[in-house]
C-alpha cells in the first residue's frame, strides 16, 4: 500500500476547533494549483521508490472548492510519474455547503470515487457553536447529490462531546446519519487544539468542556449505536459497513508508506516522516524555485517504529503478530504476558491467530492498553536485546 495525500488549505469560513493549516481564502486557488503541480514533479523526481499508489487523499481546509478541472490537472499530473492501481481509492472532502451536482460529477469523471463530508451534527445549535457554513439539511441535500452523481462510497463525519450537546440531540444526530445510509462513518470527540479560536475560550472561560465520564458515556452510546445499525469498528473513530473500509486511513494505520504535496503536508516515505513549510506563501517561493518546501524531517529509529506500529495498529484493525515477529523480532504474546490473558478474559482483546485486536471494549481504554503495551514490548525488548536504536 501507498498512499498520495494532497493538501487543499482553503476554506469559507475556518471553523473554530479545526487546527489544520487553512486559508479563508480562495483567490490564490488557481496558483495553488500549479505549484502542487510543480511539487509533485518535483516529488517524482526524487530518490525514493514510487510504488503503485493504492490511495490518494485530497484533506484541507475544503477541497471542494476546487474546480473539477482544477481537480483533474492535480490528478493528471500525479498519474504522469506514479502507476495508480486500477482499483486505488480517490476521496476528496468535502463541506455539504459547498458541493453542487454538476461538481461531483466532475469529481467522478476525474476518477474520485469516494466523498467524505463534514456533518459533525444535525443539531443547528451544535453546528452554530462549531462555526460550520452548513445546516442540517444542506447535509441530507449532500448526501441525496452524491448518490446522484453516482457515488457508491461516502463517509461522514460526526463529532460529540461538544459543550452544547446532551445524550439526546446526540442520539438524534446518530440516527439521522444512519437514516441517510453512509457507507462510512467517522465519530470523534471534540479536541480543544492549541492555538484555535476555541481553545482561545477556554482558556477565557468562555466554553465549559463536558465532564469526562459525559464524554465517554456518548463514545460508548456512539459504539453501541453504530454497531447495532451494522457498522463494523476497525478504528477508535471509524465505522464501516462491509467493504467500506477507508484504505487511505489503512495506510496510516498500517505504517506504509504515503507521499503528501501541499502547504503543511505530512508525508512518509522509507521510515523518515517529513512535512511542508505551513504557509501557503513561503510554500510557493520555495517550489517556484524549485526547491522542496521542507519545513523538517525525521528518521525513525528501530524502536521508534515498532512503538509507532503498536500504537497505531491497536487504535486500528489489530497487531499483526507474525508481521512483528518477522520485522522487529519480538513475540508479541510473550511480550505482552500477563496483561495480554487478561485482555483476552475481559473481552477487551481477541486474539483471531494471526492478529491482536480490541473489541469495542478495548476501544474504551484503548490509551491505556497502548501505554501498558508499548512498555511492556520495551521492557521484553531490553530483556532480550532485541531492539536497537540504530537508524
Amino acid at each position: 500500500m501507498t498512499g498520495m495525500y494532497v493538501h487543499v488549505p482553503f476554506c469559507e469560513k475556518k471553523c473554530s476547533y479545526c487546527d489544520f493549516y487553512s486559508l479563508e481564502s480562495t483567490q490564490h486557488i488557481d496558483r495553488f494549483v500549479e505549484t502542487v503541480c510543480a511539487e509533485l514533479n518535483l516529488r517524482a523526481a526524487g530518490p525514493h521508490s514510487k510504488g503503485t499508489i493504492t490511495s490518494i487523499f485530497f484533506g484541507g481546509g475544503t477541497p471542494s472548492l476546487l474546480s473539477p478541472k482544477q481537480l483533474g490537472a492535480i490528478l493528471d499530473t500525479i498519474t504522469l510519474h506514479w502507476d495508480i492501481a486500477s482499483d486505488a481509492e480517490i476521496t476528496m472532502e468535502c463541506n455539504p455547503g459547498t458541493v453542487t451536482l454538476n461538481n461531483l460529477k466532475g469529481y467522478a469523471s476525474w476518477g474520485v470515487n469516494r466523498l467524505s463530508f463534514g456533518v459533525q451534527s444535525f443539531i443547528a445549535e451544535e453546528l452554530a457553536f462549531l462555526q460550520r457554513i452548513h445546516s442540517a439539511d444542506e447535509a441530507v441535500e449532500a448526501m441525496d447529490l452524491a448518490r446522484a452523481a453516482g457515488f457508491s462510497n461516502v463517509n461522514m463525519d460526526l463529532m460529540f462531546a461538544l459543550p452544547p450537546q446532551t445524550m439526546e440531540s446526540l442520539a438524534t444526530s446518530l440516527q439521522r446519519m444512519i437514516a441517510l445510509q453512509p457507507d462510512h462513518i467517522s465519530a470523534y470527540s471534540l479536541i480543544y487544539e492549541h492555538g484555535t479560536p476555541l481553545y482561545a475560550q477556554l482558556k477565557k472561560g468562555l466554553v465549559q468542556p463536558l465532564p469526562d465520564d459525559t464524554d465517554a458515556e456518548m463514545y460508548a452510546s456512539v459504539i453501541d449505536t453504530l454497531t447495532g445499525a451494522g457498522y463494523g469498528q476497525y478504528e477508535v473513530s471509524n465505522f464501516a459497513l462491509a467493504g467500506k473500509r477507508c484504505q487511505h486511513n489503512l495506510t496510516y494505520w498500517h505504517a506504509q508508506p504515503y507521499w503528501a504535496v501541499g502547504p503543511s503536508a505530512h508525508g512518509y516515505l522509507d521510515n523518515t516522516r517529513y512535512w511542508n513549510i505551513r504557509s501557503l506563501t513561503a510554500w510557493t517561493q520555495h517550489v517556484q524555485r524549485g526547491e522542496l518546501p521542507l519545513a523538517n524531517f525525521e528518521t525513525l529509529a528501530e524502536k521508534e517504529r515498532l512503538s509507532e506500529r503498536i500504537f497505531l495498529a491497536l487504535r486500528a484493525d489489530g497487531l499483526d503478530v507474525e508481521s512483528i515477529r518477522r520485522e522487529f523480532h519480538v513475540d508479541i504474546r510473550e511480550a505482552l504476558q500477563p496483561d495480554l490473558a487478561w485482555w483476552i478474559g475481559a473481552t477487551m482483546m481477541h486474539d483471531s491467530g494471526t492478529h491482536l485486536a480490541l473489541t469495542s471494549e478495548g476501544y474504551r481504554v484503548c490509551d491505556d492498553i497502548t501505554v501498558k503495551a508499548i512498555a511492556a514490548i520495551e521492557k521484553w525488548s531490553v530483556r532480550s536485546h532485541r531492539i536497537g536504536n540504530s537508524h
